[in-house]
């Protein structure tokens, strides 16, 4: 069975988007969120989901996992169509202007977290910090500390599946002993989920304590020493390539 492609989670795959420098995808995907978010309806988010669809070709994944990877965010978006349909004033009802609007906002959302899930599943964390560092450098000149805040961009990404992994591992370890998490009402299972809550917090708090003896014990200063050189043709064609899609979408 296909696991989900959580925001963060690196697939080691041989893929020519693996390939791709860092520092393109993140340009390519700053401009592909733009995209989304501004591309009229419908031709330009056709556009938008016609270049999603290539990503997922070229990264070798399939959109069921990303389908999988939008779990967390169902809410979200459930709440954001139910906003948009539901009429409360006036003559209350459901408003297919609104359900209309509702539904294209879903669609630019899940063009977003599958880009971004394409670009955390084809890049190392590492290879992150130093894209957002080598791009950020100029700001270095205002007092910015760009190191920390690539390392700590970097490090939030990498315990997203972290704290997944970690509560999936203590839910499970719970249910061994006998709770009952997913039964009862409201505030029965609020309470069972306070053993997988509390569990969870300790062990993040342990992990990140532990990190940060690491950090300490190597004399981290925040300073990353970066080995990436000049970007190659291959990347160039992609950021161009990239930079003309996104461009297209939105005037189209």
């Amino acid at each position: 069975m296909r696991r989900a492609v959580t925001l963060g989670t690196y697939v080691d795959r041989r893929t020519p988007l693996h390939r791709v420098d860092a520092r393109a995808k993140l340009v390519v995907l700053l401009l592909a969120s733009v995209a989304s978010f501004a591309a009229p309806v419908p031709i330009g988010l056709a556009v938008v989901a016609l270049g999603l669809a290539c990503a997922l070709v070229a990264s070798r994944t399939s959109p069921y996992e990303v389908l999988l990877g939008l779990r967390p965010a169902l809410v979200v978006l459930g709440l954001s169509l139910v906003a948009n349909a539901v009429v409360l004033v006036g003559q209350p009802g459901i408003s297919w202007a609104g359900l209309a609007r509702g539904a294209t906002a879903v669609c630019r959302i899940v063009l977003v977290v599958g880009f971004a899930l394409v670009f955390s599943a084809t890049t190392m964390p590492p290879a992150i910090a130093d894209a957002l560092s080598a791009l950020l450098a100029p700001l270095r000149r205002l007092g910015l500390p760009v190191g920390d805040l690539a390392m700590m961009l970097s490090m939030a990404l990498r315990f997203i599946p972290l704290t997944m992994e970690e509560a999936e591992r203590i839910r499970s370890a719970q249910r061994a002993r006998g709770a009952r998490l997913d039964e009862g009402g409201p505030l029965a299972r609020l309470r069972g989920w306070g053993q997988v809550l509390v569990p969870l917090l300790v062990s993040l708090f342990r992990r990140a304590d532990e990190l940060a003896s690491a950090m300490t014990d190597r004399s981290y200063t925040g300073e990353q020493t970066s080995f990436a050189g000049p970007l190659a043709a291959r990347d160039v064609v992609v950021l161009a390539v990239g930079a003309a899609w996104a461009v297209a979408a939105v005037l189209l």
